[in-house]
């Protein structure tokens, strides 16, 4: 069974993903794991009560592992996996792909994709800078290829931040003609590069996705302005408007203060890749939620992200048809 299947009182055993792994206090004193297990469908929250030491020993995060226990929706702590016992996935036993969530694009798509639109970037100034920092020989395109967009919210898999980026980045590019006083060349570039900083904030060696101490420390975006300011000094003649423009989307895309912007939109620019980032965030939480929910259902449980359950009034339509054949 995939994650997203399963049901109240179901049996499981089979090789999941250990998302994430923590050594809970209980109240008398004893300890227990509390466990983010998945596949390529979703997450579930896993619970081990006994034989605590050897389960802590199996359970690595970012790498597979047997599972033997029992799923209940209770009605205090919600759908709960109960581990009876851990083993090491046999080798061939699951293959790693199955268990992790990927974009719905080819990568390859993807970089042939955002070539086509650096090309179509005018700027002498910004298109060096690009080629800096996604030029197919530079080390940093490499990580950018491969980065998460996120933890968990949205896009949280290898890939994903090449896909969010460019989705805003063309977003950006085909509204620019529908209102004035926008310089397209501009806004492209800075949606290509408002999450550069991510790089440095999030893991993305192992399928395990997590902050890092400098994510932690300095946050993203402090990371991606320091990452481009200097990529931009390094480039002789580059104009200063132009910088200060691009940078300005780096610190303020988040939109607001309380957010983690430490200053706000204050250019045409920085409003749009501001608004189109934060639309892709949050229909990316609809394409997670989607892939999670079971056969036939519509809703989704109430979800932090997007403030509500999400509707898909589509898998009704599709749900009816197959009863129907």
């Amino acid at each position: 069974m995939l994650v997203r299947e399963f049901i109240d009182g179901a049996e499981v055993d089979q090789v999941l993903l250990v998302r994430e792994a923590e050594v809970r206090s209980r109240r008398n004193g004893g300890e227990y794991l509390k466990l983010t297990l998945g596949d390529r469908s979703g997450v579930v929250t896993a619970v081990v009560w006994e034989d605590v030491e050897p389960a802590i020993a199996m359970a690595r995060p970012g790498e597979p592992v047997g599972v033997c226990g029992r799923y209940a929706n209770h009605a205090r702590y919600g759908p709960q996996l109960t581990v009876r016992s851990l083993r090491e996935a046999p080798a061939g036993d699951s293959c790693l792909e199955d268990l992790l969530d990927g974009p719905a694009r080819a990568p390859e798509q993807m970089e042939a994709d955002l070539r086509q639109l650096v090309a179509t970037v005018q700027d002498p100034h910004l298109r060096a800078l690009l080629d800096r920092v996604l030029g197919p020989d530079s080390e940093l395109w490499r990580r950018y290829r491969l980065a998460p967009a996120a933890k968990y919210y949205h896009q949280a898999y290898r890939h994903g931040l090449l896909e969010h980026c460019l989705g805003v980045a063309q977003a950006v590019s085909a509204i620019s003609a529908t209102f004035p006083g926008l310089d397209r060349d501009i806004a492209v570039t800075g949606a290509l590069l408002h999450d550069v900083g991510k790089l440095e904030a999030y893991t993305s060696e192992t399928p395990s996705i997590d902050l890092t101490d400098a994510g932690r420390l300095q946050g993203e975006i402090a990371l991606g302005y320091y990452r481009i300011r200097r990529e931009i000094e390094s480039l002789e003649g580059f104009s200063p408007d132009l910088g200060q423009a691009v940078l300005h989307i780096i610190l303020s895309h988040h939109g607001a203060l309380e957010h983690g912007s430490p200053v706000v939109p204050c250019t045409r620019e920085a409003t749009l890749v501001h608004m189109i980032d934060n639309l892709g965030g949050r229909l990316g939480s609809f394409d997670r939620l989607e892939k999670e929910l079971p056969d036939g259902a519509q809703w989704s449980s109430f979800d932090r992200a997007i403030g509500t359950g999400a509707f898909f009034a589509s898998r009704g339509a599709a749900g009816a048809d197959r009863e129907a054949a």
